[in-house]
């Protein structure tokens, strides 16, 4: 269940972006899910892609600072109460979140979730029952 995101460095200016999903949209890989955090000088997008070797390679290419980190993703009821349940599970077992980014499709949301713990993360979330979404299954949504 663990999931390869890519974290690349932006510089703070017009137009990063907008090269990065170009850059990938015209290798054919697809950004299934994406945040930005940024400060006065740079940025740094975090993104789960269709291809991650593939992706790492067109961004190196142009000079992109790229790294890979594992990450899971939750998925869980898209209502009030749904995450701070998941959230009390993951506080309970002592693992820390260092960050995390959500979407949701209807019903259900996704949360991508970077632990302290990647491993006690997983297991704990499935003791519990909860559902963790393989990269494959992400791709496709």
């Amino acid at each position: 269940m663990l999931i390869k995101q890519l974290s690349i460095f932006l510089e703070n200016k017009r137009g990063r972006f907008t090269e990065v999903a170009r850059l990938l949209g015209n290798a054919g890989i697809n950004m299934s899910a994406f945040t930005v955090a940024e400060n006065s000088d740079f940025g740094i997008l975090r993104l789960i892609v269709s291809d991650t070797e593939k992706a790492i390679a067109v961004l190196r290419e142009q000079l992109y600072a790229v790294s890979v980190t594992e990450v899971v993703c939750l998925q869980c009821p898209n209502q009030p109460g749904a995450l701070a349940k998941a959230m009390e599970i993951i506080t309970d077992a002592g693992i820390f979140v260092e960050y995390m980014y959500a979407f949701s499709q209807g019903d259900t949301a996704h949360v991508v979730i970077r632990p302290d713990q990647l491993e006690k993360c997983i297991e704990v979330l499935k003791a519990n029952q909860l559902t963790l979404i393989a990269a494959s299954d992400l791709y496709k949504l």
